[in-house]
């Protein structure tokens, strides 16, 4: 039977060891002229300009990620009031009052594990865990969402799955869920870290193997 869930981004649900999970968030901004569509559980990273922006497929790899976004608050220049949204629709689908910052919440831990689930079969569960400690990428569903509910529609892509050194994501477990555990078929929940993050004192984590290099 096929999965119930098959893509919604990347999904904070824990931290690496034994450290307090607060599932806090740092506010960052967002140009207020920002035209991209950045959706909730969507990988932002930093720029030159002070604000976050979409990530590519390749940020958390050689490009360091800043975390995912987890929603936006703005002022409306219309309703002269302040709209809490879960991601950020691009600033040609809403009214920006620009004397207030788009404020972006972002889940922003470098030891922040997340959810995501598999964009294909992974045959069955003994193949799926020998890809853990892989590497992989988010292939082109990077950047896409649903602009009906806001969520980010990006997936891991299994074909990516290697021990290549600069593909952004590290694989460290698969999630029990029993809604969504037929191997068989796309969403299989699997659990994974950044291996580039900008908050990261150690650089990022490479290959298989738990050694790191530098690399921000």
């Amino acid at each position: 039977m096929a999965n119930q869930t098959t893509a919604y981004g990347l999904r904070p649900i824990g931290l690496v060891g034994s450290a307090v999970n607060s599932t806090g968030v740092t506010q960052y901004e967002i140009a207020s002229n920002n035209t991209n569509a950045i959706f909730q559980h969507g990988i932002v990273v930093p720029t030159s300009a002070g604000v976050v922006d979409w990530a590519g497929a390749t940020n958390g790899g050689t490009t360091p990620a800043l975390g995912v976004l987890m929603g936006v608050e703005y002022v409306d220049s219309v309703q002269k009031k302040p709209v809490w949204i879960n991601y950020w629709p691009g600033s040609g689908a809403v009214s920006v009052d620009t004397n207030y910052p788009v404020k972006a919440f972002v889940a922003d831990n470098p030891n922040q594990l997340f959810q995501v689930a598999s964009d294909a079969s992974l045959t069955d569960r003994a193949t799926a865990q020998a890809h853990v400690f892989a590497n992989a990428s988010l292939g082109t569903s990077a950047r896409t969402g649903s602009t009906s509910n806001g969520n980010s529609n990006s997936a891991l892509g299994v074909s990516t799955i290697a021990d290549t050194a600069t593909l952004p994501l590290r694989i460290v477990g698969i999630l029990d869920d029993e809604a969504n555990s037929d191997f068989a078929y796309a969403g299989i929940p699997m659990i994974v870290r950044f291996n580039a993050h900008f908050n990261s004192n150690t650089s990022r984590f490479d290959s298989q193997t738990t050694a790191t290099s530098t690399g921000l």
